[in-house]
C-alpha cells in the first residue's frame, strides 16, 4: 500500500464523519501553542483530513482549484516572511485579516472558486494567528494540506 492510500486510511479511520465547522476549529487551535511545542498531527493527520474534505468539497462544486489555493497560500506566505515579531505583527495584522475578504469574495463568485468548507477553514486559521508563531503555525499546516491535496489529486 502507497504512504497516501495508508494516510487515507487513517483519515477515514479516525474521523469517520466529515469535517465539521467544530473540527476545523479545534484544527485551528493548535496553531497557538504558547510555550508548548506544536502537536505533530498538525502537520499530518489534520492537515490530511483538511485536504481531503477540501478534494471532496471541489469535486461536488467544481471549486477549490489548486491555482486558486495556491494564490491564497502564496499570499499568506508573503505576509509571514514579513512577521517575525510582535511589533511586525501588529503593523500587518490588518493586511492579514484582509485576506479573509478576498476568500469571501472567492467563494461569492460565479462560479465559485472556493467552497464553504475552505472558507471556513481559512478564516479560523487566520483569526487562530494571534502572533508570529502561531502565524507560521498556520502556514505551515496550509503547506502541508497542499501536499497531500496534490497527493489526492494526482
Amino acid at each position: 500500500m502507497s504512504y497516501s492510500n495508508q494516510g487515507k486510511a487513517s483519515v477515514e479511520k479516525n474521523n469517520t464523519q466529515k469535517l465539521s465547522d467544530s473540527r476545523i476549529n479545534d484544527i485551528s487551535s493548535k496553531f497557538v501553542t504558547a510555550f508548548q511545542t506544536v502537536p505533530g498531527e498538525l502537520f499530518d493527520t489534520w492537515a490530511e483530513e483538511v485536504a481531503t474534505e477540501l478534494a471532496e468539497e471541489g469535486k461536488v462544486g467544481s471549486c477549490n482549484k489548486s491555482t486558486q489555493i495556491r494564490h491564497f497560500y502564496d499570499e499568506l506566505v508573503s505576509w509571514q516572511q514579513r512577521i517575525k515579531d510582535k511589533e511586525a505583527f501588529k503593523k500587518f495584522e490588518p493586511f492579514l485579516r484582509m485576506m479573509n475578504a478576498k476568500v469571501a469574495y472567492a467563494k461569492g463568485r460565479k462560479p465559485k472558486l472556493v467552497g464553504d468548507k475552505f472558507e471556513h477553514w481559512f478564516k479560523e486559521g487566520i483569526k487562530a494567528s494571534t502572533d508570529a508563531q502561531a502565524l507560521n503555525h498556520f502556514k505551515l499546516h496550509f503547506e502541508a494540506m497542499l501536499g497531500f491535496l496534490k497527493g489526492l489529486r494526482g
